[in-house]
């Protein structure tokens, strides 16, 4: 039986840690179906600090782990906004 956990409502996450011999390929397709699963207006960067925090925290080694840590990366990291109409006109 599969615990519980409002982060990851379908076991997506819990499962993949319990998949032996899975590889990053398998891990990163995991991920994005759990990201797609998430409520609308869900804030993505606390769930993925609740998920590290009780998995990846206790087996570094493990792909999801790596997954896990390069999505809080991507969710945290400051995004350029705007483009070439931004930029001042000379």
């Amino acid at each position: 039986m599969k615990p519980t956990d409002a982060m990851d409502p379908k076991g997506l996450i819990y499962e993949a840690y319990q998949i032996e011999d899975i590889g990053p390929a398998e891990c990163r397709s995991i991920f994005l179906d759990w990201a797609l699963s998430l409520p609308e207006g869900g804030e993505t960067a606390d769930a993925l600090r609740h998920l590290i925090a009780r998995y990846a925290d206790a087996e570094p080694d493990h792909p999801m782990s790596a997954v896990l840590r390069d999505g809080m990366a991507s969710v945290v990291a400051p995004r350029r906004r705007g483009g070439w109409r931004s930029r001042p006109r000379n």
